[in-house]
């Protein structure tokens, strides 16, 4: 540095709080600081504040100061301030850490030692599986079915409550008993229910929640006590976890409403609060300023264990938002606008930073909304650094005057709070991206992806194209004389008529929408006003609202809308992610056999953010991605196939026809509901329900030994082999010789396609197991619930109904066994290459690995014998999991492709790994057909290759406590 310019960090005293310190990392660098993006000086405090000399050097914080000359040409660490996990992957994350004692105590080390070394957050029901809906219980089979629903009798002390009662002190409620009665305060109702209290509409008096909600929880806890006893275990012998109970929300949304600090506070010393987690959606946390991304599972096991993330310092791309979206334009609209030209502009792989005069027109639970798309349109991140919108969000949401106090101060001192009435002294960006939001108009996504955007006024014309094209990324190919075919159908005594577009699935879900309360309250507002108009949605569309919280159910409550919902038949069916993971339950017979027989396209219309072929049901062929008032819309419609401007929605009363303009919510509208609903005490209120718990979780036992009691007839909960070859001393990498395909697949096979997920398939290779076991398809349960067990999982690796393998020539979980020629299930034809003792590989085309973050998609391949997966070009992440397990991601060189060197798959490949591997190294490729060529093994870094060679994080990690 120049003569003058101090390196040592400053640790200084805060203002009007002089008993609180922090690292005033401003003062490092001269001028360079200050024109560093917001999100890249959070990165350079936790570089200093971390800085050991080991994992974090002091070249690595200079680095990152030097962030404009060496953005993407080094590699940095970064150490979050905690870790958040979901269900789906803390359990087989915990799981693991249960294994890694036992391991550490064979090989003679202290199991006391295995403890996460970083604060971690753990959501017990980040995921919720539909049995009922509606409220009309159903009478379909239970999926978990068996015996749980006596275990859940046994282990909750709640009874399924009767149906709704009316208010209590009234009979036959009808109506306000005076204006003092309906506009009550929504404080003044009774805290006494159980975590999501439900409100009468005109009185505000407390009442039971929907008989859907209290049997779906019954049977949550039923079918899934071993993993729930699990859980409970672990926040007992485990340090420095925290477990969130049951029956409260979903990872990303206890993320942001009660975990996030802004500002963390360590003993009154101050550093930014930063995560990483095991959920795609932990970017929404950068609409409050707290710098945050998905990572998976492997990874975050490591980061609970005291080891930075490593990666490439970002580009980062400024996005300036300017100008004011159109009235009928929602959150999920903005969203989607931004997340086509940020893709277009390709920021994959980049940091995303927002800045400009629209910024400050936009609230928290926009910009969180905008954050949580991120992954959709492949950057890390979205950042949207803090300033005074923040800050009055924070006020209402419960934090103090004096701990606002010290975020603002702290924030101003370190120069990473935002000023939005001024746009000079902004930082500068590797490029910078202009959006008008005043050009912003409704869209939806689909039928098929989710980046395929759809205007809204062009919906049906689209659709009609999509029957016409050919069977593809959108088409379906349905012959121009079928386009207009009706299939008949008799359901609960009346006739109906399915056609092609018609609506089966409606779901106003949990995931991105539940954080803005704008976009809920416009679909109650809307369903308000269709049934005062007489619209009704047809009896045979499954319906399901499933909010985030309850804090969604509280203001959709006390705002008088619920009830509107719920006679549309969007009725509460619980809290976690159920409809967008295939969680939903299965259409009426009749509906489904009238859509295979007319080979109707039938559409399934969510709020999600996952649209994928077939993710929603496997009769369900288009499925859109829409806001929740254009999902309530559409499922009064009962088609895609309408044109909202020129054609009604339907008959309303007195003969009337209700346009869609008739019917949806002015923002005046929705400003004066969400001013009065959405308040302080809602926030307040969850958070005490969060902290209380509740009953079922509280009375359930749980061991309290060290190690884990392994269950050996359990099939939840079940002791990994990553273990077994735990030495002191790794071995060094082995060369892969003579390996087979495993499996030959094509571009963007996504993580769906290769992790397991949804219900287990009755024909699967998991269900022949777990019917060896003595369990009936009624209790198979889901894969997500069976994450703990790693036989059920390895079975499910590869067995997704979509997946195109190239060697069978149409989509089927299966492949060939070339030794024996058989077409046999995946995991078959992988149990017989290890018996015989035969490596395998898989070869695929661009953007393997593409979607969510899941650990079991690479822990499953990995488990199935995979030696290696040799690819055109990887999503990031995925590929990180694929070394973090001990697989070598391997990529083609530029210009080269199975095709172009002439490969079949069906050849035995052989790959020499030298002695000494180094970042970006070229590997010799022979075939057993004479074959030889090149392929670039994707190591980026001196920690990537140390983990590959240590077969893997996990054992990495562990033999750190011997």
């Amino acid at each position: 540095l120049p003569a003058g310019i101090p390196y040592q960090p400053v640790i200084e005293a805060l203002g009007d709080y002089p008993q609180k310190k922090f690292y005033n990392v401003s003062k490092l660098g001269g001028t360079k600081y200050d024109t560093l993006p917001y999100s890249i000086r959070v990165l350079f405090e936790s570089s200093v504040r971390n800085c050991d000399g080991f994992l974090v050097k002091e070249t690595d914080a200079m680095n990152i100061l030097d962030w404009k000359t060496k953005q993407n040409n080094v590699e940095v660490p970064f150490c979050p301030a905690r870790v958040v996990l979901q269900d789906f992957t803390g359990i087989p994350a915990m799981v693991d850490f249960a294994a890694m004692r036992e391991a550490v105590r064979n090989a003679g080390g202290d199991p006391m030692k295995v403890n996460p070394a970083c604060p971690a957050d753990l959501t017990v029901d980040h995921s919720l599986q539909i049995d009922f809906s509606k409220c009309a219980i159903q009478n379909a089979p239970n999926p978990g079915g068996g015996d749980s629903q006596k275990a859940a009798a046994k282990l909750s002390p709640l009874k399924v409550q009767p149906r709704k009662l009316p208010c209590r002190g009234q009979t036959g409620c009808k109506g306000p008993c005076s204006a003092a009665e309906a506009s009550r305060s929504a404080g003044q109702f009774s805290a006494q229910i159980e975590n999501t209290p439900i409100l009468c509409p005109f009185h505000l008096q407390p009442v039971p929640e929907p008989e859907t909600v209290l049997k779906n929880q019954e049977m949550e806890f039923g079918r899934n006590r071993e993993r729930l006893q699990f859980f409970k275990w672990s926040s007992k012998v485990f340090k420095n976890i925290s477990i969130i109970p049951p029956e409260t929300g979903m990872a990303h949304q206890v993320n942001l409403e009660y975990l996030s600090r802004v500002v963390f506070e360590v003993k009154d010393f101050l550093y930014p609060d930063s995560v990483v987690g095991t959920d795609s959606h932990m970017t929404m946390v950068n609409g409050l300023g707290i710098l945050g991304w998905g990572v998976g599972g492997i990874e975050t096991e490591a980061v609970m264990l005291g080891m930075p993330v490593t990666l490439p310092l970002p580009e980062v791309v400024g996005c300036e938002l300017t100008g004011t979206a159109s009235p009928l334009a929602t959150s999920i609209d903005i969203v989607l606008s931004i997340t086509k030209q940020l893709r277009q502009a390709d920021v994959a792989g980049k940091f995303v930073e927002f800045f400009g005069s629209g910024v400050s027109q936009l609230s928290v639970a926009d910009r969180t909304t905008i954050a949580n798309m991120c992954p959709e349109y492949g950057a890390i991140l979205s950042f949207f650094p803090v300033d005074n919108v923040t800050l009055r969000h924070l006020k209402h949401t419960g934090f103090d005057k004096t701990r606002l106090e010290v975020i603002e101060a702290y924030l101003k001192a370190v120069k990473l709070f935002r000023n939005d009435e001024s746009s000079s002294g902004e930082p500068e960006y590797s490029q910078v991206v202009q959006i008008s939001l005043s050009s912003i108009i409704p869209y939806v996504s689909g039928p098929k992806r989710s980046q395929d955007r759809v205007a809204v006024n062009n919906m049906k014309s689209d659709f009609q194209a999509c029957l016409n094209e050919k069977s593809g990324v959108k088409g379906f190919q349905i012959a121009a004389e079928k386009q207009n075919d009706v299939v008949p159908v008799q359901y609960e005594g009346n006739e109906y008529q399915l056609s092609h577009g018609c609506v089966v699935i409606a779901a106003v879900i949990s995931c991105t929408n539940n954080c803005n309360p704008s976009v809920m309250l416009a679909a109650g507002l809307l369903a308000k006003k269709a049934v005062e108009a007489g619209l009704v949605v047809k009896p045979y569309i499954r319906t399901s609202l499933s909010p985030g919280s309850g804090m969604v159910t509280h203001y959709l409550s006390s705002s008088g809308v619920l009830p509107y919902l719920s006679k549309l038949g969007f009725e509460v069916v619980g809290y976690g992610c159920s409809t967008c993971v295939g969680n939903t339950a299965p259409l009426p017979e009749a509906i489904r056999n009238a859509i295979k027989q007319g080979d109707i396209v039938a559409c399934g219309v969510l709020s999600g953010t996952k649209n994928f072929e077939g993710r929603l049901c496997d009769c369900v062929r288009a499925n859109y991605l829409a806001s929740p008032p254009l999902v309530v819309a559409y499922a009064i419609a009962g088609t895609v196939r309408i044109d909202f401007e020129t054609e009604p929605l339907g008959i309303g009363i007195n003969g009337k026809s209700i346009y869609l303009r008739d019917i949806w919510p002015t923002r005046k509208e929705l400003h004066t509901v969400e001013e009065e609903c959405v308040i302080s005490s809602m926030f307040k209120e969850l958070k005490e329900r969060m902290e209380k718990g509740n009953k079922r979780w509280n009375l359930l036992e749980a061991p309290e030994s060290t190690l884990f009691p392994w269950d050996l007839k359990s099939t939840y909960i079940r002791c990994p082999s990553f273990f077994d070859k735990l030495a002191k001393e790794p071995v060094p990498p082995q060369p892969i010789e003579n390996a087979h395909v495993l499996l030959y697949l094509g571009d963007s096979v996504t993580t769906d396609h290769i992790s397991p997920a949804g219900s287990i398939a009755r024909s699967s290779a998991a269900a022949k197991y777990l019917t060896s076991k003595g369990l009936t398809p009624r209790e198979f349960n889901s894969y997500g619930a069976r994450r703990g067990n790693d036989a059920v999982m390895t079975r499910g690796t590869f067995a997704n109904i979509k997946l195109l393998n190239k060697f069978l020539g149409k989509p089927a979980p299966k492949t060939i066994h070339f030794p024996s020629g058989q077409t046999l299930d995946v995991f078959e034809a992988a149990e017989l290459y290890q018996k015989e003792g035969i490596p395998v590989i898989i070869l695929a085309g661009k953007k393997y690995g593409l979607g969510s973050s899941r650990d079991w998609a690479a822990k499953g391949p990995f488990l199935l014998g995979v030696k290696a997966v040799l690819a055109e070009s990887y999503e990031k992440v995925h590929r990180s999991q694929l070394i973090g397990i001990g697989i070598a991601p391997l990529q083609f060189l530029p210009g080269e492709n199975p095709a172009t060197l002439g490969l079949t798959g069906r050849e035995q490949f052989s790959i020499l790994f030298p002695q000494e591997l180094s970042p970006g190294m070229t590997l010799d490729i022979k075939t057993s057909t004479g074959k030889a060529f090149s392929a670039l093994a994707l190591f980026e870094n001196d920690m990537e290759l140390t983990l590959y060679k240590s077969g893997g994080s996990l054992n990495f990690v562990a033999r750190r406590f011997l």
